[in-house]
């Protein structure tokens, strides 16, 4: 059996948790069940999502971007390590720029590095047409009920480049995020699951949110998850940009100039650690 030494960063965005792997200087075979080890938090390194950074194949972007959440699924979008691959790119050397193109499985977003270390990320526009989600119903109205285990809901469905569901509670700390949480994720009106949010209004130009990931479970922050919120609050008349959403792992700030322009999200990317693990024991290893 072949052993190769995996490198990888350990980043965080408001404790939402990534292992950055560095595709463009070494060879990596990226799969759902090495992505899964890797965010495995008792035999891997441990992480929300594994973030692969690769070369562009055009000059339409810098470098291509992909996801795959702790469950092994690679998907579309992801806000928060948005931020950290920008931030690793450039203190990685990669790149010297501080405005980055960066291809998607949903399109190019544009991250930008500000002075005070917080990195912005040009999120595109919301998709608002109930197909574009995908939300299955007959309508594209901004408020639509959902039954959710005997009790009927009123969310907000749209995508950041990923699915989402935001509905608004009274209280972030008593919402049911861990019973319907998962209930909503898996509902059979999105047929390629979805993100749920669970939204408190605190008053025009701030909230607080709790997000259920699709295939992560409740993270300690959302950057798409905020994007969403914010642009349903918008649409139902309860927010005005920017706002300022609080997570369980802190701030983030979301503008958004209404339908037909994209949503910006500002906020903190660090890095954790470095390290290598042998990819064919999955045990880690010391840098």
């Amino acid at each position: 059996m072949t052993r190769m030494k995996l490198h990888f960063t350990k980043m965080q965005g408001l404790g939402n948790d990534f292992v950055v792997i560095d595709a463009v200087r070494q060879s990596v075979d990226m799969t759902p069940a090495l992505a899964r080890r890797l965010a495995d938090r008792r035999f891997g390194v441990g992480c929300d999502q594994v973030l692969v950074v690769e070369s562009s194949p055009d000059a339409q972007a810098d470098f291509v971007y992909r996801i795959f959440n702790a469950d092994g699924g690679e998907v579309e979008q992801c806000g928060n390590g948005a931020r950290c691959f920008a931030r690793f790119v450039v203190d990685a050397g990669l790149t010297d720029q501080r405005e980055i193109r960066v291809r998607t499985r949903s399109g190019i977003i544009q991250p930008r590095l500000e002075g005070d270390g917080r990195v912005t990320v040009d999120m595109g526009e919301p998709r608002l047409r109930a197909a574009e989600v995908p939300f299955e119903s007959q309508s594209d109205a901004v408020v639509q009920a959902l039954e959710v285990g005997g009790a009927t809901r009123y969310i907000t469905a749209l995508s950041m480049g990923n699915p989402h569901a935001v509905q608004v509670v009274a209280d972030v700390e008593t919402a049911p995020v861990a019973g319907e949480g998962p209930l909503i994720e898996r509902h059979p009106r999105f047929p390629e699951r979805v993100n749920a949010g669970f939204m408190q209004v605190l008053d025009e130009h701030r909230v607080r949110l709790r997000v259920f990931e699709r295939g992560s479970g409740e993270t300690l922050a959302c950057g798409t998850g905020a994007c969403a919120a914010v642009v349903a609050g918008i649409l139902r008349e309860l927010l005005i940009s920017p706002v300022t959403v609080e997570t369980r792992g802190g701030q983030l700030e979301i503008a958004w100039g209404g339908v037909g322009h994209p949503v910006r999200m500002t906020g903190p990317a660090e890095t954790v650690f470095h390290g290598s693990l042998d990819v064919s024991e999955g045990k880690p290893q010391p840098a």
